[in-house]
């Protein structure tokens, strides 16, 4: 009813019109079954270096798989195979394509260092297959580039100052450094690929950038030592660091090479005097001085 323009209660529940109040049981209470979502992000994937959060493993098994092949990954050879054609050639231009191989800690670098320096170990390439890394061959290249130009300028000005003849700083030392080694650190580990892929003893692209990257470590040291104003000192220098360096590899890569036939000494000798020629190469063209 309504009274004053307003509405007043009914106080008679039996009243016509009203809604008599249902009496029974609570209804049942609504659970939901628990999310299937993957917890983000995983708190046991962690990068060596910076400690940050990263993918699982798998996630970029088609390109960074030390198994082999697209399907050596954790989700079978049908799953790689979808993901293959997915990606396709595309990954190899990912940051993510490469992060394993930069997986690496000072603990680790140092031990390939230390490897590098004692040859006749032939135990590095065993240490490594497992987890080659670009990290190491990477900055012992660049490290070699700026101590071989560097090192070779100042080489130059304390020779024409003991003549008293004007210096010119050659800014192309820079320049040839970095094509030099940049250029056989990545070309020569492809072309050996190349070569034992053909003589069915394929090995690791990856794994061949590793050894020669850590390689030229020893040259770091042989051009420090080079600052001697004696040729002949320098010549023994660059010849020690030359067989150091060329043993190295070649007794890393020699009971793989074995198996490529009969002609394994032939791969074995070129690996030996390459890695020779590139030691008299940097003592000719850094530390011949001409006044």
């Amino acid at each position: 009813m309504m009274s004053g323009g307003g509405y007043s209660s009914l106080d008679d529940p039996k009243a016509s019109g009203s809604v008599p109040a249902v009496a029974g049981p609570d209804p049942p209470a609504i659970r939901f079954t628990d999310s299937n979502l993957q917890t983000f992000p995983p708190s046991d994937a962690r990068g060596k270096i910076s400690g940050a959060y990263r993918p699982p493993t798998d996630a970029d098994d088609t390109f960074s798989s030390k198994a082999g092949g697209v399907g050596g990954g954790g989700r079978g050879g049908s799953a790689g195979s979808d993901d293959a054609a997915q990606g396709g050639w595309f990954r190899i231009f990912s940051v993510a394509a490469y992060k394993p191989y930069f997986d690496v800690d000072t603990s680790d670098v140092v031990e390939r260092i230390w490897e590098s320096i004692f040859p006749f170990r032939g135990t590095f390439t065993e240490k490594t297959s497992e987890n080659p890394d670009l990290y190491g061959p990477f900055w012992t290249c660049t490290t070699l580039i700026f101590v071989a130009a560097s090192i070779a300028t100042f080489v130059t000005y304390l020779s024409h100052k003991w003549h008293k003849k004007e210096w010119n700083y050659d800014i192309n030392l820079v320049t040839w450094s970095a094509g030099l080694f940049y250029g056989y650190v990545t070309f020569v580990p492809l072309l050996l690929y190349v070569i034992l892929k053909y003589f069915s003893a394929p090995a690791g692209l990856v794994q061949l950038w590793c050894l020669y990257g850590y390689s030229l470590f020893i040259f770091i040291p042989a051009s420090l030592l080079s600052i001697v104003p004696i040729e002949i000192f320098r010549w023994v220098i660059a010849g020690v660091a030359g067989f150091m360096s060329a043993t190295f590899v070649a007794v890393n890569l020699r009971a793989h090479i074995v198996n490529s036939g009969e002609r394994w000494f032939l791969i074995v000798a070129g690996i030996f005097l390459l890695q020779l020629g590139l030691a008299v190469l940097l003592k000719l063209y850094f530390f011949t001085i001409t006044v």
